[in-house]
């Protein structure tokens, strides 16, 4: 056997491995979302049979029908989720993008602080903020309102936002500022027609990270609102929890009707997240 032949043997050998090895990290991910379709389309007797179907006999969709009813809390929980995650988005996503391109562009005296605080923001938990915003929302008035969970999770996304969007404005060459310097645009023109259009990878990177942090939130959800009816999604898992037994079918019918928005998103958006974080993975 020639070096050449024992070379492109080894690289297929490679190839193979790294194959399999990739094709059993995706059964491991994928699995539980298989198991959770699964067992939504099962009757409770089906669940619990021993050995347990790999897929139902019969397909039970009464689960479905259920959670989609609109006599249901989950398609209000539904609309409630949609208004705080939104909101929470706008917020994070208005008010990071000036913030993120004032630190990519311009220097001053606390710059580096500025930086360390967002990161520092980053590994606190979300509990330790809880009691504070409550007292101040509870002084403004904002309790058992959308607001309250609103602020809430922007308050937790606008740094992360900055984070993501100033390592992107940092990629963008600074020769773009220059030449629309020289044909006449100021610093506002210039970020709203040059740097903004450029930075739109980014921008939805960041927009998508802040919704689907706000779309699963539950602990600001149940502290700022007690009204049964404008709580979001997260909060109705409760229901399905019973004194003697659950209802996993009708709980994973639950979960999957609540994460379809966020499968969504990330397959439609796949193309301006991948390349919002590639484009914007340059060293600070």
């Amino acid at each position: 056997m020639s070096t050449r032949t024992k070379k492109i043997s080894k690289k297929q050998i490679n190839a193979g491995l790294l194959f399999v090895l990739g094709l059993c990290i995706f059964i491991v991910l994928i699995f539980p979302l298989y198991w959770m379709v699964v067992t939504a389309l099962k009757t409770q007797t089906d669940i619990f049979a021993i050995p347990t179907p790999l897929w139902p006999k019969n397909l039970y969709l009464d689960a479905f029908k259920e959670q989609l009813s609109l006599s249901g809390d989950t398609l209000r929980g539904f609309k409630n989720s949609a208004i705080i995650a939104i909101g929470a988005t706008l917020i994070s996503t208005v008010l990071a993008i000036p913030a993120a391109y004032g630190l990519a562009r311009f220097r001053f005296k606390a710059k580096k602080g500025l930086i360390l605080f967002f990161l520092i923001t980053q590994m606190l938990p979300s509990t330790l903020v809880l009691t504070p915003l409550y007292i101040m929302f509870s002084k403004m008035n904002l309790l058992n309102t959308y607001f309250a969970p609103i602020l809430a999770d922007a308050t937790l996304g606008i740094p992360f936002s900055i984070i993501i969007l100033r390592t992107y404005f940092i990629s963008i060459p600074k020769e773009l500022d220059e030449a629309a310097s020289i044909d006449g645009c100021g610093h506002l023109k210039s970020f709203f027609v040059v740097m903004l259009p450029i930075a739109k990878p980014g921008v939805v990177v960041a927009a998508v990270f802040s919704f689907v942090y706000a779309w699963g939130d539950l602990i600001y959800g149940i502290t700022f609102i007690t009204n049964p009816t404008m709580r979001p999604i997260t909060s109705s898992i409760y229901n399905y929890v019973q004194q003697y037994q659950t209802l996993w079918n009708s709980t994973m019918a639950f979960g999957i009707i609540a994460i379809s928005p966020v499968i969504l998103i990330f397959i439609f958006m796949q193309k301006y997240i991948v390349s919002g974080l590639t484009n914007g993975a340059v060293k600070a």
